[in-house]
């Protein structure tokens, strides 16, 4: 079934400090923010959340591995069920568009030190994901079954990299997802056109960047390239986590109407 958003009932505040005083009650749900109308056009945040694994059962904040950074990081938690999962949620330098598809942007360049490298290679091996948010809904990564009329599976969030090993070697590499392919789904009124976000999916890959030159700000890729509608479609060539290596990270984005 789509992790698609369903409206419902927002009870208010005083509702929840009963329950909370109720004696014996264990439970009680919160519903998020309600989602908003959008023109097309108009701004997209995406925000981030901690780090998660099921092997170790402890978050990491998003900003503790050597990711692309805002100008400013700020907590960006709006909700009390938020606050209460204990979310730690904060801005990205992913920014969309509604319904204006993007193709190859670079989002940040670095080289990795030592202790970053290493970081990555612990959260790696650890099977630690990462989860974002868009509009109050989180990402998930679609995973078809082998009986292609099934309906895919839904993950949250996606792996922080994976471990392998180049054809004909046996030694273990770590390799990190650098590539994001989002898809944003939205239901459309057709008399007003304003658009509401009903799912946020991406597609990571692990691919080595190249350019020609020296790096900078205005450099073009030539593994991904929107001039010449050439896109990231796997990870043939992936991005080896070592000290000292340069990464560079990018994204793509189309936008889906659901009926």
């Amino acid at each position: 079934m789509d992790p698609l958003r369903s409206l419902s009932f927002r009870p208010p505040i005083l509702f929840f400090l009963l329950l909370l005083s109720i004696h014996g009650v264990r439970s009680f749900y919160l519903p998020g923010v309600a989602p908003e109308d959008f023109q097309k056009g108009d701004e997209l945040k995406v925000k981030v959340n901690k780090l998660t694994s099921i092997k170790t059962q402890l978050p990491y904040s998003y900003y503790s591995l050597p990711y692309c950074k805002p100008g400013k990081i700020v907590d960006s938690a709006e909700n009390l069920g938020e606050v209460l999962r204990g979310d730690r949620i904060e801005n990205s330098p992913y920014t969309f568009k509604m319904r204006e598809p993007q193709m190859c942007n670079v989002v940040c360049q670095m080289k990795l030190n030592e202790i970053q490298a290493k970081e990555l290679k612990e959260k790696i091996k650890d099977e630690y994901r990462v989860n974002m948010i868009l509009d109050n809904l989180p990402l998930v990564v679609p995973v078809h079954r082998q009986d292609q009329e099934s309906r895919p599976i839904y993950q949250l969030g996606f792996l922080v990299g994976l471990k392998g090993q180049y054809s004909g070697s046996k030694e273990e590499k770590y390799f990190i997802h650098n590539h994001l392919a989002f898809t944003v789904k939205y239901h459309r009124d057709l008399q007003t056109e304003m658009a509401r976000i009903v799912g946020f999916e991406v597609k990571p890959f692990s691919i080595k960047h190249e350019y020609e030159g020296k790096w900078s700000d205005n450099s073009r890729l030539t593994t991904c390239d929107p001039h010449s509608k050439h896109t990231v479609v796997n990870s043939n060539t992936p991005q080896e986590v070592e000290a000292n290596t340069e990464i560079i990270f990018t994204y793509d984005v189309e936008f889906q109407v659901r009926f």
